[in-house]
């Protein structure tokens, strides 16, 4: 189990799915872990979540598009827990359709909550970490954001868009020793892919060579990595966690 004692993080959209495992993975690993859901409730569940694997945790009610909301959320736990160590922006939504179909207000949420909302974390933390020397931003992309997909133009933008800024922040404050990486999950059983039709779920499955749906704990063992002491010589690259399906 990679070591993170002593470490503070903060995982956005950390309630359920994807971000609910990373928080847990992070918090068996002695990380004190900061959730943030759109919901007070749902924020709280994240939490109790990391309580539960033996840690400290706070809980925030955000929409990730807030920007002053943002830097209360970060200088909250800096004030709690004395600094913050890392960044996982995993906070995401869909509004799949095509685009010729796509009302402006499924462009705007979509773009502003993957892409807009990881751009003003990453800006928020940037101060605490600079000061502190040392930093881990992990930003939570997709295979989609590499290969596109029919009626996901919207969000194969957002998440292609966090590469760049993956890439950009780990050139701009690597000097500073805060290091920037993504991970690009594949198709991952969660609540949302349950709600897909059968058929479009063994669709899937004959285009990943391992045989079988990802698991959020396999991403979020890739983030632990990513923000851990083995990583320290690797920034600005991405982590395609796929089982193969972009081959």
């Amino acid at each position: 189990m990679t070591d993170l004692s002593g470490k503070t993080a903060l995982v956005t959209g950390g309630s359920r799915g994807i971000g609910r495992a990373i928080v847990q993975r992070l918090a068996s690993a002695g990380c004190r872990v900061a959730v943030t859901a759109t919901s007070q409730k749902s924020a709280d569940g994240g939490a109790a979540a990391a309580v539960d694997a033996g840690s400290e945790a706070l809980a925030f009610a955000a929409d990730v598009r807030d920007s002053a909301r943002a830097q209360e959320v970060v200088g909250e736990i800096v004030e709690k827990w004395g600094g913050l160590d890392i960044l996982v922006n995993n906070a995401g939504i869909t509004r799949d359709t095509l685009l010729m179909r796509m009302s402006d207000e499924d462009i705007d949420a979509v773009v502003d909550t993957n892409l807009k909302g990881s751009l003003l974390y990453c800006r928020a933390v940037t101060k605490p970490m600079m000061k502190k020397r040392s930093g881990s931003i992990v930003n939570v992309s997709s295979i989609v954001g590499i290969t596109g997909n029919a009626g996901q133009s919207n969000y194969a933008a957002a998440k292609a868009g966090l590469f760049g800024i993956t890439r950009s922040l780990a050139a701009e404050l690597g000097g500073r020793g805060i290091r920037v990486n993504a991970v690009a999950p594949g198709y991952i059983q969660t609540d949302m892919t349950n709600d897909l039709p059968e058929a479009v779920r063994e669709g899937a499955l004959t285009h990943i060579p391992l045989g079988r749906l990802g698991d959020p704990d396999d991403i979020a063992k890739g983030v632990a990595f990513l923000v851990s002491e083995e990583a320290a010589y690797i920034t600005g690259t991405t982590l395609v966690i796929d089982g193969g399906m972009s081959l």
